[in-house]
This record gives structure tokens, C-alpha cells and sequence, in this order.
């Protein structure tokens, strides 16, 4: 019996099955795989934050009167945020067509964990070797911009952006930083949900690029993300030399927010537990109790070995 082919998209209870397939594959690679695909992941986030820290570069004025960092008058605000939005889903079209493990796209594998086809163990043991994987590419690929002086480019344009960013980013409170990784990941989930319904690369970039573009117009916060644009920023505050300051018109101490401790406890840890609730719990548990509750379960379900 011949099988029929189709390129017409597939539809929601299509695509939670192939998320919940996707789930317990990811849950059941080998160690060395997920890890490896993890650095890959935290590298092609950060080459997204690059393109968006360019294009962004120019925006910000660096001569306010008050030290503050403030937007030029060349192009509104919004606009200026949907260019880096636009640019910053680089990031995670690498990550999707080319394949790499995505701590926040990989909430989704409790699709599979609710429908008890992959167990609690092996769900976190996934989640915190990608995390530390991401955060491994994520510094990699900061040491080697940093080597690259990339962000002397512009006049010191881009390394001001990177300032400004990661202090603007590090100056937030626990829960707003909290609220702004849960509507990050929601709109991140979505877009790899959108891409369970593609039957092409060009289907799946084109879904990617709005949910991506959304939540950094709106100004969302992304764990993966962070540990390229906060370390970036640091490294530049304790390395940069005076001619870059000079240049900028600012000086380190203009950045009191953004030191190592506010990273973490600002940032990368309220943004991740976050992003959790946004991908984990408002995408995918809802689209499992849609489409996928009640359905037959795998008896070995409750099996947690590990490689």
C-alpha cells in the first residue's frame, strides 16, 4: 500500500503527537549528544544576540548630561526593538534547522513527561545538562567576541548597546524578571510549536521569526539569551580599555547594576524558573491536556534510566 505525500501543514493534534515523539527523544539521547548539541545551541543563541546588538548599535545616545543611557532620535524605540527582534531569530532558526539542544525550547519535553512516556528524572536530568551546555556556548562564544574587539565597532557604538543592555537587564527585581521570562518562553514555545506544523525549512523560518521578534520588541527576558548579553556586558566593563571609555563618553561606574551577583540573582535565575512557567506549564501542559490527556500510555513509562 502506497503512502501518499503532502506538503500541507500539519494540524494541532499532529503536531502535539510529534512534540511528545520529539520529547522522548531528546529525553533518551546519550550524555555526550545532548551535551554537545547544548554548547551548539548556547553558541547559535549568542549569534543572535550579535546581530541584535549590531543592528540595534547607533541607537543609544551616548552623551545624555545625566550619564543615563537614552535612544537617539534617528528611529522610535519600537522600531529600533523590532529590527533587533527580526535580527535576534538567527538564533534560534540555527537551532531548529540545524539542530542543537535549547534549554527553554526543550520545556516542551513535558509534553511527554504528562503523558508519563518520559519520567521526572529523566525530564530534569535533560533540562540541566542542556542549561549548563547552553551556558558553556553562551561564555565560549563571549570570550571569542571578546577577542574579535568587535565591540569597539562603531565608534564604540556596539559595545554600548552591549552596556546598556546588559545593565538595563541586571537593574531588574526579582519578579518582574520572574513575569518577563514567563511571557519570553510562552512566545518561544510557540514558535518551536509552530514548527511541528512544517514540512519544510521555509515553513519552519517563517514561523520562527514573529513569536521571536515579539518578545524581544517587547522587551522579554530569555535565560539563554542572558548568558550571552550579561556576560558580554561584564567583560567589557572589567576589560575594555580607556580609549574605548573615552570614546563612549562613559566610564565603568556608570554601570553600578551589572556586576556577576545581580546577574544571577536579578536575572539568570528568576528569568529561568520563568521561562519554565511560560514553556513548561502555559504551552506545553496546555497542549497536552488539549490534545494529548487521555491517550494510551507507555507502560515503561515510569523508567528513568540514565546513560
Amino acid at each position: 500500500m502506497s503512502t501518499k505525500s503532502t506538503l500541507d501543514a500539519l494540524l494541532p493534534p499532529e503536531m502535539a503527537v510529534k512534540a511528545e515523539t520529539a520529547g522522548v527523544a531528546k529525553a533518551d539521547m546519550p550524555f555526550s549528544k545532548t551535551f554537545a548539541l547544548s554548547i551548539l545551541a548556547g553558541a547559535f543563541i549568542a549569534l543572535g544576540a550579535i546581530f541584535a546588538t549590531t543592528v540595534s548599535a547607533g541607537a543609544i545616545s551616548a552623551s545624555t548630561p545625566d550619564g543615563a543611557s537614552t535612544f537617539s532620535a534617528g528611529l522610535p524605540y519600537g522600531v529600533v526593538r523590532l529590527l533587533a527582534g527580526v535580527s535576534f531569530s538567527l538564533g534560534l532558526i540555527l537551532v531548529i534547522v540545524a539542530g542543537a539542544e535549547l534549554f527553554t525550547g526543550n520545556n516542551l519535553i513535558v509534553m511527554a513527561w504528562a503523558g508519563r512516556k518520559v519520567g521526572a528524572a529523566r525530564l530534569i536530568r535533560n533540562w540541566i545538562i542542556v542549561w549548563v551546555g547552553n551556558f558553556v556556548g553562551s561564555l565560549v562564544t563571549v570570550g571569542l567576541m571578546l577577542a574579535t574587539g568587535q565591540y569597539k565597532f562603531g565608534g564604540g557604538a556596539v559595545g554600548l548597546t552591549a552596556l546598556a543592555t546588559a545593565d538595563s537587564k541586571t537593574g531588574l527585581d526579582f519578579f518582574q524578571a520572574l513575569a518577563l521570562g514567563i511571557m519570553c518562553n510562552a512566545l518561544v514555545c510557540m514558535a518551536v510549536w509552530l514548527t511541528y506544523s512544517a514540512r519544510t525549512t521555509t515553513d519552519r523560518i517563517l514561523a520562527i521569526i514573529p513569536p521571536i521578534s515579539a518578545f524581544v520588541a517587547a522587551g522579554f527576558e530569555h535565560s539563554v539569551a542572558n548568558m550571552y548579553f550579561i556576560p558580554m556586558g561584564l567583560f567589557i566593563k572589567m576589560t575594555a580599555p580607556d580609549s574605548f571609555w573615552s570614546t563612549i563618553r562613559k566610564t565603568a561606574a556608570d554601570y553600578a547594576d551589572l556586576t556577576w551577583g545581580n546577574f544571577f540573582v536579578n536575572n539568570l535565575i528568576p528569568v529561568t524558573i520563568g521561562n519554565i512557567i511560560g514553556g513548561a506549564v502555559l504551552v506545553g501542559a496546555m497542549y497536552w491536556f488539549i490534545y494529548l490527556r487521555g491517550r494510551p500510555r507507555a507502560t515503561d513509562a515510569s523508567s528513568d534510566g540514565v546513560d
